[in-house]
């Protein structure tokens, strides 16, 4: 579906950091910058997926994994 572009370090830095903003969103309940942090998905699932449609975009890839 999609090329991987998305190294594991990248990776795993994309999931924690979508994890940390999603978990806002469930500790501060009250807050008016709540929806905010519901951006989280978006790293959490490049993450999950590794690939990034910017990095398509841009020719970026931080895969180390030979390009055709």
């Amino acid at each position: 579906m999609f090329a991987k572009n998305v190294g594991s370090v990248d990776r795993i830095l994309r999931i924690v950091a979508g994890l940390v903003l999603l978990s806002l969103f469930f500790i501060y309940p009250d807050s008016s910058w709540r929806y905010f942090a519901l951006i989280g998905i978006v790293p959490l699932a490049t993450g999950l997926m590794s690939s990034c449609p910017l990095y398509s975009i841009f020719g970026v890839s931080s895969c180390p994994a030979k390009k055709v």
